[in-house]
């Protein structure tokens, strides 16, 4: 029996702001909803005579939040008057405060740990700080149970100190910011998603690893993420939406899976450090609390479960994929079983079209173009999608799309890329231009969005750092959309699709507005048409073409 997947949002300080915060979610609900609940880290009040009285409105009854909404308690003494207490309860309809610290579990399996508040520098502790023996209260139950492999969602006001150890550097004072009791929290509850907020700063920390390679058996991954403050002038991301299948239902091989961007776990710099820590944070043994139910369900629908092989990630390596001095024949890619117009050793192929040819990989102007420099980026070899590709072509994959953006921006326009894998035998990834004049980057994400709800589809966020093969193995159909943000969009098709989608979209009015042009098969020149196009084309992209390089 199939379930309906639960879809998450995850808000960084709403500061009072709450009449801005729900209408962004209130249309974000109407645009890609249904969501089923928010969850609200960092400071959920204001301190201001503005806030509260905007706040009055909800208390009263007289506005009501769009969505299920959990808070985290105060991280100031200025906001410690609006929470009852300590324990959690409804603080208006729609809204709840989760309580001091402890876990959700629901019947599907999911957890979500959450702490609130900060760490407390003092004794007695303030009322908005936890202590040492919050945390051993929390973590105590959980890490005891002999089948504990870790939380499915972690919750805090603060951030991790050190967080950024060994990944990607996030836009704040890192000598000042974070707790390290937090920290320690985090490593010990290894959540698969942890968010937090009060640095005003959105930062994507890169997937980190809970194990120690060779040493203890493969554990999933952990993925940090802080945001913003809602309607901070910055236009910084304060709001993160996610599908999550609980571990508990997930196969353990599944779990695992590495993705190929995954780092070193950034709490474990000093053996020393850490047991320092234990024993001021984490030794206390505490009385158990009932912990608290949440109930929902989860599905195995699209988004549904993270499959498939994570890529090798080679250093030291040759153009073609092999360590630099080795003589080895390359590896021959797959062969078609019969005609293919794809493969470049295909007599089939029209070769006029050819634009770049790399080692794994070539570029081609698309027939029937979108518009004049709307390009393909396509395997030499035989492969139907993406997901299939080995390690090797999709980076050099990933070099083309570079140079294809920068070729784009020098021209004022920003690219899309698309993949519809039904339907068709040979992988073609579309990238379009679209002119900056045109529409932002949101407005294409919201027409891809709304165009799919119309045709009863729903394109569902893929996480920064997820990678397409956890969420589609080999085999299965779907469509995919990348923006020039780095966004990801994906459909898992389930039966009928519109084979133009992608174009239909963009030629749409509200995109480049040429309607007419959705159907490739209208926009046919001929040969003589073509090879001019091209031959213009190919002196353009010119000085952004590594194969010229290589």
């Amino acid at each position: 029996m199939s379930e309906q997947p639960v879809r998450v949002l995850a808000c960084g300080d709403v500061g009072g702001r709450l009449s801005a915060l729900f209408s962004r979610v209130q249309s974000i609900q109407k645009k890609a909803g249904p969501f089923d609940l928010l969850l609200c880290v960092g400071e959920f009040f204001g301190a201001t005579p503005e806030a509260e009285a905007e706040w009055q409105q909800y208390k009263t009854g007289a506005k009501k939040a769009p969505v299920h909404t959990y808070v985290l308690g105060a991280a100031s003494q200025e906001t410690v008057r609006s929470f009852p207490g300590a324990e959690g309860c409804e603080l208006a309809e729609n809204i709840t405060y989760l309580g001091r610290r402890g876990v959700f579990t629901g019947v599907s399996g999911l957890q979500i740990a959450y702490v609130s508040g900060r760490e407390a520098l003092q004794e007695p502790a303030p009322a908005h700080c936890f202590t040492s023996k919050d945390l051993s209260a929390l973590v105590a139950p959980l890490t005891s149970a002999s089948k504990f492999r870790g939380v499915d969602v972690l919750l805090t006001c603060q951030w991790p100190r050190g967080v950024w150890q060994y990944g990607n550097a996030p836009e704040v004072n890192t000598k000042a910011c974070g707790s390290g009791a937090v920290a320690e929290l985090a490593d010990h509850l290894k959540p698969r998603y942890h968010f937090a907020a009060l640095e005003g700063a959105h930062y994507e920390r890169l997937p980190y690893r809970n194990h120690v390679i060779l040493q203890e058996n493969a554990q999933h991954v952990s993925r940090f993420i802080a945001l913003a403050a809602v309607n901070n002038p910055a236009k910084k991301k304060y709001l993160y939406a996610f599908n999550i299948i609980p571990m508990k239902t997930m196969d353990p091989s599944e779990l695992v899976k590495q993705p190929q961007d995954v780092t070193e776990n950034p709490y474990r710099r000093s053996t020393k450090e850490r047991a320092e820590r234990l024993k001021t944070s984490l030794s206390s043994t505490q009385e158990e609390e009932p912990a608290n139910q949440f109930f929902f369900d989860l599905s195995n629908k699209q988004g549904a479960g993270f499959r498939g092989r994570g890529r090798k990630r080679y250093s030291d390596e040759g153009r073609d994929g092999r360590p630099d001095g080795q003589n080895k024949q390359p590896r021959r890619p797959p062969q078609p079983s019969g005609p293919c117009w794809f493969c470049l050793a295909s007599p089939q192929v029209e070769k006029h079209l050819v634009i770049s040819i790399g080692t794994h990989c070539y570029l081609a102007l698309a027939k029937g173009s979108l518009t004049p420099r709307h390009m393909l980026i396509l395997p030499i070899g035989h492969y139907q999608s993406v997901v299939e590709l080995g390690s090797e072509v999709l980076e050099e994959m990933d070099r083309y799309k570079a140079a294809l953006k920068s070729f784009y921006q020098s021209r004022g326009e920003r690219c899309v890329l698309f993949e519809r894998n039904y339907r068709s035998q040979h992988l073609q990834l579309q990238v379009v231009p679209v002119p900056l004049a045109r529409c932002t980057t949101e407005d294409i994400k919201e027409a891809f969005m709304v165009q799919a709800q119309e045709q009863q589809m729903e394109l569902m966020e893929i996480p920064e750092h997820t990678d397409l093969k956890q969420i589609a193995p080999p085999g299965t159909p779907y469509f995919y959309v990348e923006l020039d943000s780095g966004e990801k969009l994906y459909y898992r098709i389930q039966k009928h699709f519109p084979l133009q989608f992608g174009r239909e979209v963009l030629a749409s009015e509200v995109l480049l507005n040429i309607p007419t042009r959705a159907d490739w098969r209208e926009c046919k020149q001929s040969r003589e048409e073509e090879e001019d196009s091209c031959k213009q084309l190919r002196d353009d992209f010119q000085p952004y073409d590594f194969a010229w390089e290589d």
